[in-house]
């Protein structure tokens, strides 16, 4: 059965430390070139559709600011 994962980021707690993106395996995740309120360049999904919702970038994340989602499909 394939899973169909989504994240949700929270980009205001986001320190842009880059360690979650190390664990996708599908390179759905990268630094943005927008900053938040802290001046921190946070993460941003770049393709969505590659993610499978296996939960790494959330379990790599030293602030706990992704939210992982995923489906049966």
């Amino acid at each position: 059965m394939a899973v169909k994962g989504t994240i949700v980021i929270d980009n205001e707690m986001c320190k842009g430390c880059g360690v979650c993106i190390t664990g996708c395996p599908n390179e759905v995740i990268a630094l943005g070139k927008k900053v938040n309120q802290k001046g921190y360049n946070y993460l941003e999904i770049i393709n969505e559709d590659a993610c499978i919702g296996c939960a790494n970038c959330a379990i790599l994340c030293p602030d706990g600011v992704i939210t992982v989602y995923r489906a049966k499909i």
